[in-house]
């Protein structure tokens, strides 16, 4: 689906993927229904926040395979300047509690879901200028 690319785009992308995620059978409440969501708001808000440009929007895809275990989720945008940074390294609280950046309040998201996705990536858009992040959460 294609959403503004707006907060309230991203708010709505995260409740669709929610809905979604309990009518596949992945309900409300448990642990892959909330890491999955979690990981959709951050590529979502990631879209928003870095890869907007004005007057374009951004597009979900969630796909399930068959049985479940995996889903994929897929955000893509417009902007092709701008790609995303692999984290770097494990983060030790112990030695800085608000991670590399001291007191940035931003930059936290693909930690996020480099933690809770089996695996992520992204690459340039196929049909057209920009690029497509996505993360893949196997169930247990």
């Amino acid at each position: 689906m294609r959403f503004t690319s707006t907060p309230r785009g991203a708010r709505l992308a995260r409740r669709l993927a929610a809905v979604r995620l309990d009518a596949w059978g992945i309900p409300y409440g448990t642990d892959p229904h909330d890491a999955i969501v979690l990981i959709v708001a951050e590529l979502t808000a990631n879209a928003v926040q870095h890869g907007h440009v004005a007057g374009r929007d951004f597009r979900l895809r969630l796909h399930a395979a068959p049985e479940r275990r995996t889903v994929r989720v897929e955000v893509t945008d417009t902007r092709a300047e701008r790609h995303p940074r692999r984290p770097h390294g494990p983060h030790d609280p112990a030695v800085d509690p608000f991670g590399a950046a001291g007191e940035e309040e931003t930059g936290r998201g693909l930690v996020l879901v480099s933690h809770l996705a089996t695996r992520w990536d992204w690459h340039p858009r196929p049909d057209g200028p920009g690029k497509t992040v996505w993360a893949e959460y196997t169930t247990p």
